[in-house]
């Protein structure tokens, strides 16, 4: 009987999923449903207190902030800024500028946290650059949408904040967790340019006249603000001087500074900047209400338990499990973002995880890596819908042009199981 509600549940919650309802009403909906079935419990009351603890932490503080400093970042020249100081050493690489997309990507991620804001960042930049210069269209738009998924991976990560509240770790540990894998991913994108270039001679333009190491330092020049706030985020993090929250309001405040010198912040781009974020952490904090009290809901039904059971009585493997989980957490993020993706499932499966001996540190990395997979998936894949939104292509060209990275990804899964001290070796010397 408890099978048979909890599955007719989710059926019900994939159905207004579908019919275009807010996620974070629906999520609550769905347990407001639940709670009257199984429990004798004032649903009111259950709700008001769930709602208030899952947000009211502290740490949670950090995701507002951040998100706040990408939408000042957004609005300055950084990102061109960034190009004009890569492009010189990219020249003589195979797939020449087709790296910016990856390298500007990385950088612009350890000052972000979005793997949406990145994209749109880059996207705005590179493309045009790209498509100017005659690089193939699908390569530049299929590789600035896996490389954007970075944004969900390199610190500092609000996936990532989520991942941590919800499962009760250290953000600081996990931040420190993402940066090896990140690189990693970033390494094999490139290689994969590398790769396809060596094969296309053809449809790649020539290089640019050559420059003389002076000059290319002199370039090089553009980068010091970028590499500047990001010491002072992340530094201000690994060095114990600041916690997560702390080291947010520390790039909120050097965001603003900077957006100040370069003369973009005005009192209309401060308003914009502010009301986007506020915009984006209501939808966010939504979600993570509805999802908190879902959880409690599906506790009552008792599907944590018996998912739990049915998991533990297939005797899988290590190996096993992450593949299953893997493919659960792909298919799942085809229709759901990672934010909601992750509160509505990690109170579920974290027992299970446990049990299989898993760091929870390392699965939280796993996670992300599966749920930035769901970034370039259809139907709901995230960086498809911004990159549409800049080239006005098909969904389904987009998605095709990023599915190679896809299988990218796919080995970084493989390669951060096998050795699993690229994620844990940083956080194990914090």
């Amino acid at each position: 009987m408890e099978v048979a509600l909890a599955f007719g549940l989710l059926v019900f919650l994939f159905v207004i999923l579908g019919a275009g309802l807010w996620i974070g009403l629906s999520l609550l909906g769905v347990g407001l449903i639940a709670m009257e079935f199984v429990s004798s419990r004032p649903v009111g009351d259950a709700m008001v207190l769930t709602i208030w603890g899952s947000t009211s932490s502290w740490t949670l503080t950090a995701l507002p902030l951040f998100l706040w400093m990408g939408e000042i970042l957004f609005r300055t020249r950084l990102s061109e800024d960034m190009f004009k100081g890569l492009a010189p050493w990219l020249n003589r690489l195979p797939g020449r500028l087709l790296h910016v997309n990856v390298i500007g990507s990385t950088i612009f991620a350890a000052v972000s946290g979005s793997s949406a804001a990145t994209c749109a960042t880059i996207g705005k930049i590179s493309l045009p650059e790209l498509q100017r210069r005659g690089y193939p269209e699908s390569m530049a738009i299929g590789t600035l949408a896996g490389a954007a998924t970075l944004g969900l991976l390199i610190p500092p990560s609000i996936i990532m904040i989520v991942y941590g509240v919800a499962a009760n770790v250290s953000i600081a540990k996990l931040f420190l967790a993402g940066v090896m894998p990140g690189l990693l991913l970033g390494t094999l994108f490139m290689l994969y340019i590398a790769v396809w270039a060596l094969f296309n001679k053809d449809k790649v333009p020539a290089a640019d006249a050559s420059m003389t190491l002076v000059e290319k330092l002199y370039a090089s020049r553009h980068l010091i603000p970028v590499v500047a706030l990001i010491g002072l985020v992340l530094g201000s993090i690994y060095s114990g001087v600041a916690t997560a929250t702390e080291a947010a309001a520390l790039g909120v405040t050097g965001s603003l500074i900077l957006a100040a010198i370069e003369g973009a912040l005005s009192w209309k781009s401060f308003v914009e900047g502010l009301a986007a974020a506020c915009r984006v952490y209501c939808m966010i904090g939504l979600i993570l209400a509805g999802a908190a009290f879902l959880t409690l809901a599906m506790g009552f039904v008792g599907l944590p338990r018996h998912l739990a059971e049915y998991i533990g009585a297939l005797n899988l493997s290590p190996v096993a499990l992450m593949l299953a989980l893997a493919v659960f957490f792909i298919l799942l993020g085809c229709f759901l973002d990672g934010i909601s993706l992750v509160v509505l499932t990690i109170g579920v499966l974290l027992p299970t995880v446990e049990a299989a001996g898993f760091d929870l540190i390392w699965f939280g990395v796993f996670v992300v890596l599966t749920v930035e997979m769901a970034q370039i998936t259809p139907p709901v894949g995230l960086n498809l819908f911004v990159l549409q939104g800049l080239t006005k292509y098909e969904v389904t060209y987009i998605a095709r042009a990023a599915a190679p990275l896809f299988a990218v990804m796919m080995t970084a899964v493989f390669a951060t199981y096998y050795f699993q001290d690229i994620v844990l070796w940083l956080p194990n010397r914090m």
